[in-house]
């Protein structure tokens, strides 16, 4: 059963007033098509620059992340003292919240147990204005992650199967997706199946309704345990607009090494595609129309790496997809993932520091 959790929980059209409220949530595909076309024509109150761009809609997982972070080397065998705290994350949830606090209107599909992790997770979206539009289930749990950081800031991730890892194409809320002018699609959703038949039925509905579509290619050691050519059998053919890797999983995609040939060669594998190449403490490569430049880093002060890609992604996008230059959102992204591998966790609260960096998007 699909909920719908409206993050401006009262919103007034022109012939009605919708009202989504948490706790009661609003089931049946028969009102999603009015709700999502309301949602069109919304402003938001994010902590970035408010927009009135057609809604982004990115598909994929929401999981809890228990962070374990050491201020020293593991002690294999023996006892640590460290920080454990639980934190909201899933690539896809996490890209979702950044687009939405960079000004964007965002929406996030996915699949979370009827639990309370899964209440937790529709209190954290509803708080970071992105409207979700939830699958419940209760066969599966909601989705957790461990998530290890070592003394040097590079982490390390277990990932539990969960219900997000379930999400089938029956359940997708359609009009959602098909009423988005850009859809956004992480590889998680494509290393087993399900999702990845959900999510590829996805980017088929919105290319159909005319949206662009982005897609970051997740993890270069799950591109490694799927093989290369299947991964590129399952993505290939959908024409992304956006490809975003980082430097391993491009190297991995590829058998290239330095960074302009990586792009070079994921043009060829993606032709359709502005390339977006995270390179981590190098900054980041934009691969466009045959041109590429390169985007120095904004800080090389790494405190914790987890989110960096997906900060970076949803900062990328809710610049690009309104003011359209490809650089701009690069040096954008670049400012906005730095302040986020300075704190714990892929979602930190914002401070003034960061606050700032947004209202000047």
């Amino acid at each position: 059963m699909a909920k719908y959790v409206d993050p401006q929980m009262t919103h007034t059209a022109a012939k009605q007033t919708i009202t989504v409220r948490l706790n009661g949530g609003v089931d049946g595909e028969d009102i999603v098509s009015s709700i999502a076309d309301t949602l069109s024509t919304m402003t938001t109150d994010a902590v970035g620059t408010a927009a009135s761009f057609p809604p982004l809609c990115v598909l994929g997982d929401f999981a809890w992340d228990v962070l374990i972070r050491t201020n020293t080397e593991l002690l294999r065998g023996g006892d640590t003292f460290g920080e454990v705290v639980l934190t909201p994350g899933g690539s896809a949830a996490n890209v979702a919240v950044w687009a939405s606090r960079c000004g964007m209107i965002t929406r996030f599909v996915g699949k979370i147990g009827r639990d309370r992790f899964g209440q937790l997770a529709q209190e954290d979206l509803l708080r970071e204005k992105v409207a979700a539009h939830l699958i419940e289930t209760e066969a599966h749990s909601t989705g957790s992650v461990a998530v290890f950081v070592d003394h040097t800031g590079q982490r390390s991730m277990v990932s539990g199967h969960g219900a997000d890892f379930y999400l089938l194409s029956s359940e997708l809320p359609v009009e959602a997706i098909a009423s988005a002018r850009h859809l956004h699609l992480t590889a998680w959703s494509f290393f087993t199946d399900p999702p990845r038949s959900a999510a590829r039925a996805a980017a088929k509905i919105a290319r159909s309704h005319g949206a662009t579509i982005s897609f970051d290619t997740g993890s270069f050691q799950m591109i490694q345990e799927m093989g290369v050519r299947n991964f590129l059998s399952y993505s290939t053919d959908l024409n992304f607009d956006i490809v975003l890797p980082n430097k391993e999983e491009g190297q991995v995609l590829t058998g290239c090494t330095e960074p302009l040939d990586i792009a070079q060669a994921l043009k060829e594998i993606f032709p359709s595609a502005l390339i977006v190449l995270k390179l981590d403490a190098e900054g980041s490569l934009i691969y466009d129309n045959g041109q590429a430049t390169h985007i120095p880093p904004a800080t090389n002060n790494l405190v914790d790496a987890t989110g960096a890609g997906d900060s970076y992604a949803g900062a990328f996008l809710a610049h690009y997809l309104v003011n359209h230059s490809a650089v701009d959102a690069a040096r954008y992204a670049t400012t906005i993932s730095a302040w986020v591998i300075e704190h714990i966790g892929a979602r930190p609260t914002p401070d003034a520091r960061l606050r700032k960096s947004l209202i000047q998007s």
